[in-house]
């Protein structure tokens, strides 16, 4: 069991003014009352420090030089004293049930390094859609992950998204401050593959955040088109957070691989070498290279059928042989689950479900 009496919510804003009141009344209007609650303003230039302003004594406020969300998540970190913490981005908001639910969770779970819960989705006006985050034919994983994330951590169904998850600050004690140069935006990349390599993960059943597309979402990809900048953004943050994955591992004694190989990473960098080399962010990639490492990528996924594997590396062989236009539609069949419903159930089914998944 884990002694888990007191949560923080550390909200990470910068120029949301227009979503912020409902971020903070979330916090603030949880069943089971958060011990702190910390606002940290990275810099806005619109009206958010007025608003937080208008909460009094209610909040804690951390007014910042503007720097990223890793710079905004350290200081609001450096603020709590409670044992677990939930960091909730200004434009999205907590369901009211959601930190006793965590709470619960931590004091079932003897060592647990991560609680995730799933995420509706809303729109800009904070209407319910029909989305869900991860979509419902994906289960989250729970139990001890550590073999996924140092074999395949990109292929994993984890909760993207930094409102998703409450840690223990124990773990983010031995994690952070979380590099800001790598990892100015989308700092969730850094916390989600990170915290497992310390203990269990638990993932709740029900929805206990929402999440708000608004169209200046950080890691939001087109629904209607092939982004190519979103691709590349998406090799980035691997590149970035595959080094200290194997850091963390190697300072905790955990056997990794010599090389940790995603088919979904190769896959980005496939997309991007083939459809847009001049602009492609890793010099030294070759085609029949890419082809090569996801083939093994895909042979080394041990959480889906045999089938599923095969097909993995037939469309890495498939996509550098084809031409362009067949290229293009290729990368998008593989980029937006949204466009084959009629395959996604089987898909899912195709993935072995882990000891403890939900």
């Amino acid at each position: 069991m884990t002694s888990a009496n007191s949560a923080a919510i550390v909200i990470d804003n910068y120029n949301y003014a227009r979503f912020l009141v409902q971020a903070i009344d979330s916090a603030l209007g949880q069943a089971h009352p958060p011990a702190q609650v910390i606002v940290v303003d990275d810099g806005s230039t619109d009206e958010s420090r007025e608003v937080i302003a208008s909460y009094g004594d209610r909040v804690t406020p951390v007014l910042t030089a503007h720097q990223g969300q890793a710079s905004a998540l350290n200081e609001g970190f450096r603020r709590v004293t409670s044992d677990l913490i939930i960091f909730l981005d200004a434009d999205d908001v907590l369901l009211p049930d959601v930190v006793g639910r965590v709470i619960a969770a931590a004091r079932k779970e003897a060592g647990v390094a991560k609680i995730q819960y799933p995420m509706a989705v809303i729109d800009e006006c904070g209407r319910l859609t029909t989305a869900r985050k991860p979509p419902p034919y994906l289960t989250l994983p729970s139990g001890d992950l550590r073999r996924q994330e140092l074999t395949m951590p990109f292929d994993m169904t984890w909760m993207g998204g930094t409102s998703g998850n409450a840690y223990p600050r124990w773990v983010l004690e031995n994690l952070l401050p979380i590099p800001q140069a790598q990892f100015a935006r989308c700092a969730d990349w850094y916390l989600q593959h990170l915290t497992p390599l310390f203990g269990p993960v638990v993932s709740l059943d029900d929805a206990g955040a929402l999440y708000r597309i608004h169209g200046a979402n950080g890691y939001e990809p087109s629904s209607d088109h092939l982004d190519m900048d979103h691709v590349r953004q998406s090799v980035r943050y691997a590149l970035a957070t595959r080094p200290e994955i194997e850091r963390v591992a190697d300072n905790l004694g955990l056997a990794r691989p010599r090389e940790i190989l995603s088919v979904s990473e190769l896959a980005n960098r496939l997309i991007s070498k083939k459809l847009d080399p001049a602009r492609h962010p890793v010099s030294a990639d070759t085609v029949t290279g890419l082809v090569s490492k996801g083939m093994t990528a895909a042979s080394r996924r041990f959480d889906v059928m045999a089938p599923l594997r095969l097909g993995f590396a037939a469309w890495f062989v498939l996509m550098a042989a084809a031409p362009r236009p067949l290229a293009r539609t290729l990368a998008e069949a593989f980029t937006f689950p949204e466009r084959r419903t009629a395959l996604n159930p089987l898909l899912g089914r195709m993935h072995r479900r882990q000891p403890g998944c939900r």
